[in-house]
């Protein structure tokens, strides 16, 4: 079996995260979400990696490089555009056609891992199998209508309501979804449905296998989804402390420290991650937070946000609920003092911002 992960979406609803980088790179607790996906590909026994992407590829094989740090061979299948799912079935054809294969939306993240859903396939060998999740705004997702246990009709983002059970994005597939794929005229959307493909199977006689996921699943398609994920990945890290703590430090809850990083004067309250070489000082850093490597929190409190690499925080009484690209600077617009040691003043910022952005607060 080899797996097809797709990381050619442009990320339109991260913007402007996405002006400048790959959605699928965006980092959730310390890791980019399509290391996530690419470790629970490696841990499913999967050696065989497609990447299909768009035009953020460059960056997307720089970071991810030949496969080798998870034990796979990645292949790089170049999309011309940001067609559709079954579209990019079609683009991968060389690479997936003659044997079953896993398929993977990047910017998805799963916990529970793909190892159980790929022993399942291999068992039961259906011409498709897909992942069902409840969910409470089904007009954003390909969504199934069931008879019992048999897929009766899926409808791609609804309109209307027909189902609140989403297509998780994880699906399994022989090659007979090359010649549905190939069946398709565009959808209303102009693209080439996944849903469409799979209902071509279940109209063509073919069998279409569906399962719950019982755990947590998140399509990481806005900011909300971004925090929400890296709250419940943070959650679910073990502790890790191999930088400076100084005495004056205050550490309650689950924290991981990279390698090189200065905490001084500060309160960490996990669950948070604090990459490599970051500096925080004279600080209040969590819950929930993940702050990339190379990092300045100088006289702030942070709590649930994802802050990436490069970033400079400093003098803000309270940024919540925040995502900073690369190389962004924050700071109030007057002199801070010692958030740590003198608690909060003022209310709270929320700030979305793209890379090397610059910022003053009141």
């Amino acid at each position: 079996m080899r797996a097809l992960v797709l990381s050619g979406g442009e990320g339109s609803r991260l913007r402007p995260l996405t002006h400048t980088s790959a959605k699928q790179l965006i980092p959730v607790a310390g890791t980019p979400i399509l290391f996530h996906a690419l470790q629970a590909v490696a841990d499913a026994g999967i050696r065989e990696v497609g990447i299909v992407v768009g035009q953020t590829g460059d960056e997307v094989r720089a970071a991810a490089g030949d496969g080798s740090r998870w034990g796979v061979e990645i292949t790089y299948i170049p999309q011309e555009a940001p067609l559709g799912l079954a579209h990019a079935v079609l683009t991968a054809r060389e690479f997936v056609a003659g044997q079953p294969f896993l398929m993977y939306l990047g910017d998805n993240l799963l916990p529970e891992g793909l190892t159980t859903f790929v022993g399942e396939f291999e068992r039961t060998r259906p011409d498709a199998q897909i992942f069902l999740a409840r969910v409470p705004e089904p007009e954003r997702f390909g969504v199934v209508e069931l008879d019992g246990e048999r897929v009766v009709r899926l409808v791609e983002k609804p309109r209307e309501h027909v189902s609140d059970l989403a297509l998780v994005g994880v699906y399994l597939f022989d090659d007979s979804i090359l010649d549905a794929a190939a069946s398709l005229e565009p959808s209303w959307r102009g693209e080439y449905e996944i849903t469409e493909a799979i209902q071509w199977l279940v109209d063509h006689g073919k069998t279409v296998r569906a399962q719950m996921v019982e755990g947590w699943w998140k399509d990481t398609g806005k900011p909300d989804d971004l925090l929400e994920a890296n709250r419940i990945m943070l959650a679910l890290l073990p502790g890790s402390i191999e930088g400076d703590v100084d005495a004056a430090t205050r550490i309650e809850g689950t924290v991981v420290i990279g390698p090189g990083a200065k905490i001084t004067g500060s309160i960490l309250r996990g669950p948070i991650s604090i990459g490599s070489d970051t500096i925080v000082d004279g600080s209040i850093v969590g819950p929930d937070v993940s702050i990339e490597r190379g990092c300045r929190v100088l006289d702030c409190e942070v709590g649930d946000s994802i802050v990436m690499e490069g970033c400079s925080i400093t003098g803000v009484r309270r940024l919540e609920g925040s995502i900073l690209g690369r190389g962004v600077e924050v700071r109030h617009a007057t002199t801070a003092g010692n958030a740590a040691a003198e608690g909060l003043a003022g209310g709270s910022h929320r700030l979305i911002l793209g890379d090397h952005s610059r910022v003053e607060t009141d």
